[in-house]
């Protein structure tokens, strides 16, 4: 039966945290600390660098056109950093920060010499967390945040774009595209044009993906939405290499042995810093999240 609040919830993340490991996917979408009911998430250089990116690119949608880069997205940049500095940031050395903190000026400096879409037309939705049914009879709700949405005047259509920071090319396979073409097919009205990727480290302009197939995007997405549905119900969230762990789930193990420092707290996840050597994520996360 239809109900928001009984319903399972799936997003590019946690589609992707279940299919790398069941038990992670439990630990960081489920598991919620006794004491203040919030959910556990691991700071590192590398998601500290993609936040402080989309938080400051994201917010320029929401400036006119013509004064999207009066004021340099840097500054923006250096007031959001504070958030993310030393371990809030997942940054065990001074020097490790500094260079991280340039790597992100740098993709800010090649963003203001070749804005390209960010510098025409775009569409600001009225909420920037997107949800539809994904299946009413069953239940279930796909969700997900899309980072730009270029507005394509000539032909009343829009272009996605998702922004990367990581040094590496996303998964051909990930299902991260199609996901923000089913929401964006489903909560908004104009035709989706392109899909593309931007990756600000080494691009100066957006790289074109192929248009999924709807109803293949959708069938995938589904069938993997009642799996999680049905793992929740069974509570079945085994970690696939047993109980020695795996790298997606070691480091958030490492958490409940209290081997990890609490740095601080934000609306709904308390924050821990690992030490190189136990976060086993971190440049798993690098890959896969940014």
């Amino acid at each position: 039966m239809k109900d928001k609040f009984t319903a399972t919830w799936v997003s590019h993340t946690s589609i992707s945290d279940y299919l790398r490991c069941p038990r992670s996917y439990y630990l960081k979408n489920i598991y919620k600390d006794r004491e203040n009911g919030k959910k556990i998430q691991i700071v590192s250089p590398a998601l500290s660098l993609g936040s402080a990116i989309h938080e400051v690119l994201e917010g320029l949608s929401q400036i006119p056109t013509q004064k999207r880069f009066d004021i340099s997205p840097i500054v923006k940049f250096e007031t959001v950093w504070v958030k993310f500095s030393g371990k809030l940031g997942g940054f065990p050395t001074e020097e490790k920060e500094i260079q991280t903190k340039e790597r992100g000026k740098q993709m800010l400096r090649k963003v203001m010499d070749n804005p390209g879409p960010l510098a025409r037309l775009s569409v600001k939705l009225k909420q920037d967390f997107l949800y539809y049914w994904l299946s009413e009879d069953e239940n279930l709700i796909l969700c997900g945040k899309i980072d730009w949405l270029e507005y394509l005047k000539e032909i009343n259509a829009v272009h996605i774009i998702d922004f990367k920071t990581s040094k590496k090319e996303e998964n051909p396979n990930s299902l991260q595209l199609p996901i923000y073409y089913l929401l964006a097919k489903n909560c908004q009205t104009r035709p989706i044009e392109k899909l593309s990727y931007w990756y600000l480290e080494y691009d100066t302009l957006p790289t074109r993906m192929d248009l999924p197939e709807l109803d293949t995007a959708n069938s995938k997405v589904l069938e993997i939405a009642r799996k999680i549905k049905l793992a929740r119900k069974l509570e079945n969230f085994n970690c696939p290499s047993g109980k020695k762990g795996c790298p997606a789930c070691q480091s958030l193990e490492a958490i409940l042995r209290g081997e990890g420092e609490k740095v601080g707290e934000s609306e709904r996840h308390n924050l821990y810093y690992l030490t190189r050597e136990n976060n086993k994520q971190e440049e798993e996360i690098e890959e896969m999240i940014l």
